[in-house]
């Protein structure tokens, strides 16, 4: 009997112990919707959101996955390209950032990553660009030692009612930033990467569902799916992994700069979670896809959509 009511008390103490940990480590409440909005620019501005994109959880505990490695990231001034960023350096990365001219978006994300005791590099251009991207990857390789981590995150959308609204201009460039681009950069990085290095492609759940008013963008997205799947056959034998990560909806400067006010007011509601993501649930994804915790997966897409059931 004694034994007993000394467990007791015992499994009381540890159950009141986690309860205080779990007060500090409550999930975050997000939006479930937003003001009406819309930025006349693109790509779009983090700094002129309402409100601003979650780029870091509060919850989220680092364990040096990423010690000593370097990362390059495409589109990672803001949005989930930021959220990336700014893990990987927690996890212990060195973090190169390529943006197009988001110059005080960049720099907010250099001032977090160097935050975390990590060294960023900013150098802004066109991914579209095959010598840009060269250049860039050189440039990551030469000042901060190596690289071991590409990810392919940058990207444009122009919404269109109709297919024949679509122009061979708009054609051609939302292509050529979001297909050409992913190409371009890891061609430029290919004989920098090594044995456990790894390629990660944000492609989109309209690669898996289509969109009636994004038919190119969408059309990029399954080309980046096909991309990932071929890709990471043809590298598998080098010891590199390739993956990618498919959102839903998340609040990012792109759904501001392309769609009117009333569409971002009511921007992911139509989810089974009833709200858009956050950049920073999106985060975690690509840890794990850089790190030796997903070392037998290759060819996968990581689907963070807020429920939606896709299939392929």
């Amino acid at each position: 009997m004694i034994t007993l009511i000394l467990y007791r008390r015992e499994r009381t103490t540890m159950t009141e112990s986690q309860a205080t940990n779990s007060t500090t480590t409550q999930t975050p409440q997000r939006p479930t919707s937003f003001p009406p909005q819309h930025q006349n620019r693109q790509p779009g501005l983090e700094q002129n959101m309402n409100p601003l994109p979650e780029a870091e959880s509060p919850i989220y505990r680092p364990a040096g996955k990423l010690m000593g490695k370097v990362a390059i990231v495409s589109g990672g001034d803001s949005g989930i390209g930021r959220a990336v960023s700014i893990i990987y350096a927690k996890e212990g990365a060195d973090v190169s950032v390529i943006y197009l001219n988001e110059n005080v978006d960049a720099e907010e994300t250099k001032k977090q990553i160097e935050a975390e005791g990590r060294k960023c590099l900013l150098i802004n251009g066109d991914i579209g660009d095959p010598a840009f991207c060269k250049q860039a990857v050189e440039k990551t390789a030469t000042e901060l030692g190596r690289l071991d981590i590409v990810v392919n995150n940058a990207a444009e959308q122009h919404p269109q009612d109709k297919l024949e609204q679509i122009t061979p201009e708009q054609l051609e460039r939302t292509f050529r930033t979001n297909v050409f681009g992913m190409f371009y950069l890891s061609q430029a990085a290919m004989p920098h990467l090594k044995p456990g290095s790894t390629i990660i492609n944000t492609t989109s759940i309209t690669a898996y569902r289509g969109s009636p008013t994004l038919l190119d963008y969408s059309s990029t997205k399954g080309a980046q799916v096909a991309f990932t799947r071929s890709l990471a056959m043809n590298v598998i034998g080098q010891g590199i992994r390739v993956n990618a990560v498919a959102p839903g909806p998340v609040w990012t400067p792109l759904i501001p700069s392309t769609f009117d006010a009333q569409q971002v007011a009511k921007f992911g509601a139509d989810t089974p979670m009833k709200r858009a993501g956050q950049p920073d649930e999106l985060a975690p994804a690509f840890v794990y896809l850089a790190s030796e915790d997903s070392s037998y997966m290759a060819g996968q897409v990581l689907h963070v959509n807020g429920g939606e059931v896709v299939n392929g």
